[in-house]
């Protein structure tokens, strides 16, 4: 049976086809588009694909774009399914005020990562950060509550933000530096050691409310910029919201 899953955020439309919907299956194959350009899938990349037999997505950008993807998926005989939050689901309990305004992304990369973690040895805490458009950086404890987590601007926001509120703020990206001496690096260094510092931050709380060390799993298209600036141990998967969507099928269509 196989599976395509979808990872519709603030830039970029992300899909991969699996063999099966579960946890190792195959992967057949994968690709992105730019949100602008979601309407040449079904006469692109889309059109050579073998058919799946199941769909599963998440999806942040809005109603509009879901509806364009799903226009694009009538080349199959497909019923497209997207992920909700909700209270509880494949062992992840959902601690936030409102659990189905918790954003979709966020919890199945949580998902992912809490799986992730239980398939190597014993539950532990965790922190899930996604590095994109925005940056998301949560908490879970070892029996898979989630507890809360921060929502802060990327690195293009940041520099948006300065350039549109600072007069004659109009620089290119620089470089990562401890001391920066030009404003092209001060910029680039400010934005990522402030989401530097929320993981940090992050990793603190968690240790200690749970009176244990988290692992730290960091996903997201900008999440290499960020590796060399971390100071705490961390592991860097790009698949992490594909590995909650496998999760997630898996128990919807075999429980």
């Amino acid at each position: 049976m196989s599976f395509l899953a979808i990872d519709v955020g603030n830039t970029r439309l992300k899909w991969a086809l699996y063999d099966h919907a579960r946890p190792g299956a195959t992967l057949l194959a994968q690709g992105a588009e730019f949100l602008e350009n979601i309407d040449r899938l079904a006469e692109g990349e889309w059109a050579t694909l073998p058919e799946p037999q199941r769909m599963l997505g998440c999806v942040v950008a809005g109603d509009a774009v879901k509806r364009r993807v799903e226009e694009q998926m009538e080349i199959w005989a497909l019923s497209p399914q997207w992920v909700v939050s909700s209270a509880a689901e494949a062992g992840l309990t959902n601690g936030y005020d409102h659990p189905t305004r918790l954003g979709s992304d966020r919890w199945v990369a949580m998902i992912g990562a809490r799986h992730r973690v239980l398939a190597r040895g014993p539950a532990r805490p965790l922190v899930v950060v996604m590095v994109g458009t925005a940056v998301t950086v949560e908490a879970i404890d070892a029996q898979g509550r989630f507890l809360g987590g921060l929502i802060l601007p990327g690195h293009g926001i940041m520099l948006r933000a300065l350039e549109s509120g600072t007069a004659g703020l109009h620089v290119p990206t620089g470089e990562v530096r401890e001391f920066p001496t030009n404003t092209s690096d001060a910029l680039t260094s400010g934005g990522t050691y402030a989401i530097a510092g929320a993981v940090e931050r992050m990793v603190q709380h968690v240790r200690t409310h749970c009176g244990a060390e988290p692992a730290c799993i960091m996903t997201g298209g900008a999440g290499w910029k960020m590796a060399p600036s971390m100071s705490v141990q961390f592991e860097l998967v790009d698949s992490l919201i594909f590995d909650g969507l496998l999760e997630i099928a898996q128990r919807r269509w075999t429980d």
